[in-house]
């Protein structure tokens, strides 16, 4: 049996700062929960800087910049102000997502195809300052073609559909959602973009998408934060590390 690249884990750190604005103040510190993710495991930190700032703030990005002793992943709108402090703070990753003020968490991919003409110059703004771009999309061929024309390097395939799924023990909606994301990451790989994972992955749901040779990188971060509250972040990373090793060796 063919044995596959080891699987990076991105840890999301954003919840912690949601904890922490809560009250207000500066504890938990996110900057510590990313280091404590880092010692435990962790192969990156994800971050996503949102337009109205309701948890990772500027001051997070800098000092995460500055003081974390792996790459970091900005999550980010594709606008024009995200742009610029991608370009002034130089994170090694900026993954565009889709972005609506009044939803709680990011609700489904970027639209890579119907908003090149927009996309493509911020692309190539960031790809030319040396920071990797990926793409946060659905498991859809027709955005698959678009990220690669696109000559964005790398791609996140959007798995909440399929958690929901999971979760709510519905079979015929998980399969066919599983299906569409194994073709998906079968396909970007032929047209040469690196695969990512990531929302809504919990121990299982990591475990089982692990095992698609074609994923490098899973990003998961709610998760991680709630099963913190019960058995700590160190060990709910190492958890998680097990659990998608266990998969990719499968």
């Amino acid at each position: 049996m063919p044995q596959h690249p080891r699987l990076r884990l991105g840890v999301n750190i954003d919840h912690v700062a949601t904890v922490r604005n809560a009250r207000g103040g500066v504890h938990p510190d996110p900057v510590k929960a990313a280091q404590v993710a880092i010692a435990a495991g962790a192969d990156g930190i994800t971050a996503h800087l949102r337009e109205d700032r309701r948890h990772i703030n500027d001051g997070d990005i800098a000092r995460l910049r500055a003081e974390i002793a792996k790459p970091l992943n900005l999550e980010m709108a594709a606008t024009g102000e995200m742009v610029a402090i991608a370009l002034k703070v130089k994170p090694d990753a900026a993954c565009l997502v889709p972005e609506r003020r009044e939803e709680r968490t990011t609700e489904g991919g970027l639209d890579v195809a119907g908003q090149h003409n927009a996309l493509a110059p911020l692309v190539a703004k960031l790809t030319a300052a040396g920071i990797r771009v990926s793409l946060f999309i659905a498991a859809d061929p027709r955005q698959i073609e678009a990220a690669a024309h696109m000559r964005a390097p790398v791609i996140e395939i959007h798995t909440g559909a399929w958690c929901d799924a999971v979760f709510a023990g519905d079979s015929a909606a998980a399969a066919a959602e599983w299906e569409r994301i194994r073709e998906s990451a079968r396909r970007a790989a032929a047209a040469g973009l690196e695969v990512h994972a990531g929302h809504g992955l919990s121990y299982g749901t990591a475990e089982t998408i692990a095992a698609l040779p074609e994923v490098v990188e899973l990003n998961i971060g709610h998760f991680l934060v709630g099963e913190a509250l019960f058995d700590g972040l160190s060990q709910a990373v190492k958890t998680m590390r097990a659990a998608m090793d266990r998969g990719r060796g499968a």
